[in-house]
């Protein structure tokens, strides 16, 4: 018999697809009340999952799917700095 790995799967808060968890970028709301990426995904505090696709990005910032899932409301300086990784780190960097 073989010996696979289970590998944790999370839904995208926008289109709500499951990925494996390493294929998503986790956004947190840190013990704080502060929201930022967590780059390393194990930081404390309540997260939510978005895929790589720049509609849902778009849609979970914009349109509150994160601040539904977060449970918090993300000012304007907060989305537009989110908005800016995606563009800066994840359309720079290829899959």
């Amino acid at each position: 018999m073989a010996n696979t790995r289970h590998v944790p799967e999370r839904s995208c808060v926008s289109c709500a697809q499951k990925f494996p968890k390493p294929d998503l970028i986790r956004i947190v709301k840190t013990l704080e009340g502060v929201v930022t990426v967590d780059i390393s995904t194990k930081s404390a505090g309540r997260g939510a999952y978005l895929c790589h696709t720049p509609s849902c990005w778009q849609r979970g910032i914009e349109k509150g799917g994160l601040e539904r899932s977060l449970k918090v409301e993300i000012s304007t300086h907060d989305k537009s700095w989110l908005m800016d990784f995606y563009t800066k780190e994840i359309l720079r960097s290829p899959e």
